[in-house]
């Protein structure tokens, strides 16, 4: 089957996306989640590199593109009403634009969002001063 009757079987939201988690492969660990459109998806599946939609800038979002921590892709599934993909990758450096491997950083604790990991990195130096993430 080619990639595009792939996809066709998926099903997006109302604005054509797709929620996709990404987890480490060898340890199981949930990074972050994106979102995914058709493009995005033909992108991740002809480079093996995660490409996401940027929903707040309407375009590509090549993780890893502007601080080089970058998400090979070694699978990707569906889930049983393939509306959520999964991509098991191979992260290169930090996940998060916090400095920190996962997105996943906070943990209810009494009753309040406590942090439970510090960041690896300094955001500053991967992506620059106030410039958001990749």
């Amino acid at each position: 089957m080619n990639p595009t009757d792939l996809i066709e079987q998926l099903k997006f939201n109302a604005d054509g996306l797709i929620p996709a988690i990404s987890q480490q492969h060898d340890s199981g660990q949930v990074l972050m989640m994106a979102w995914m459109n058709r493009d995005s998806l033909q992108e991740t599946l002809k480079s093996g590199v995660a490409c996401y939609w940027s929903r707040s800038r309407k375009q590509f979002w090549r993780k890893g593109e502007s601080s080089g921590h970058i998400q090979k892709v070694i699978s990707i599934r569906t889930d049983c009403d393939k509306d959520t993909l999964l991509l098991q990758v191979e992260q290169v450096g930090v996940a998060c634009h916090t400095g920190r491997l996962s997105c996943f950083y906070l943990q209810v604790e009494e009753n309040q969002w406590q942090t439970i990991a510090d960041p690896l990195v300094d955001p500053e130096q991967v992506y620059g001063p106030g410039s958001g993430k990749s």
